[in-house]
């Protein structure tokens, strides 16, 4: 009987000929459940209830993409932050969508890379390989970071310098400290020869760097979340672009690595890599 009633009940949903009002079949309390199943199936599944979602679209693209919640289902009343639009713009167009820019450059806008100044640097105590240094970025308080450097470059060396620091990876516990960010530095093929990137002496401490013509400063978007980072793997994207040129200038591609108070570069290191 169940079973015969839940059939009646679909061919009224469906709209078959001699259907049966829904209405009557709510007069019994066995039908109820079984009316309410099908009336939810029928619902989901009917063309005329579409759902409907506000989340902001790419307005270059000609079709956007509806944020869903944990159940599939897409957010009602929802609307995605600019960063994070640029996040999912500019991995998809580092899959093969062009959008008038490279990609890669897209991806580059999302690093929080600044100036940065150590105030002092020591041998950490449980690793032969590795610096820790107190780093100033323009934030209340200084950063502390750990660096490989131990074989290329003396402590001394260290002190007071300007550098370059990647500051929106996530904290990594170094045997036993939190390093919170990365120095960036120019190697050969082989990784013999390291030096650290600096910027001009006049380059204010805090400032974030960008790529590009000096005027595209003023374009430049919001950096991502460290957890964007992460998950979107923007660093391992960006990071095999970065190159020096003949000149020791700091590139991404073609586009040079700035402050509002000239270009990037390191030392000596020429046509080398930079991590």
């Amino acid at each position: 009987m169940a079973m015969a009633t839940g059939s009646i009940a679909v061919y009224a949903l469906k709209g078959g000929a001699g259907k049966l009002p829904l209405f009557s079949l709510w007069r019994t309390k066995a039908n109820r459940s079984i009316v309410s199943s099908a009336t939810r199936s029928s619902l989901f599944s009917h063309p005329k209830f579409t759902f409907f979602s506000i989340s902001m679209l790419n307005p270059s693209s000609s079709a956007g993409v509806r944020r869903r919640n944990k159940r599939g289902f897409p957010s009602f009343c929802t609307a995605s932050s600019p960063t994070e639009e640029l996040v999912s713009e500019a991995t998809s167009s580092s899959n093969g969508a062009d959008n008038g820019e490279p990609s890669i450059k897209e991806l580059a806008g999302l690093l929080d890379i600044r100036v940065g100044c150590i105030l002092r640097a020591w041998k950490h105590e449980e690793a032969d390989s590795l610096y820790v240094e107190e780093v100033d970025i323009g934030e209340p308080e200084p950063r502390i970071i750990c660096s490989g450097l131990v074989k290329y470059i003396p402590l001394d060396h260290l002190q007071g310098k300007k550098v370059i620091v990647l500051c929106n990876l996530k904290p990594r516990n170094m045997r036993g400290v939190k390093s919170c960010g990365m120095l960036m530095a120019a190697s050969d093929a082989k990784h013999e020869n390291v030096e650290l990137l600096f910027p001009p002496e006049e380059a204010a401490v805090g400032e974030r760097i960008w790529f590009g013509s000096e005027d595209e400063k003023e374009t430049q978007p919001a950096a991502a979340t460290p957890n964007q980072i992460q998950k979107k793997k923007i660093w391992e994207a960006v990071q095999p672009h970065l190159k020096t040129d003949a000149s020791s200038i700091a590139l991404l591609g073609e586009h040079v690595m700035r402050t509002s108070s000239g270009a990037v570069a390191c030392q000596t290191r020429k046509n080398a890599n930079i991590s």
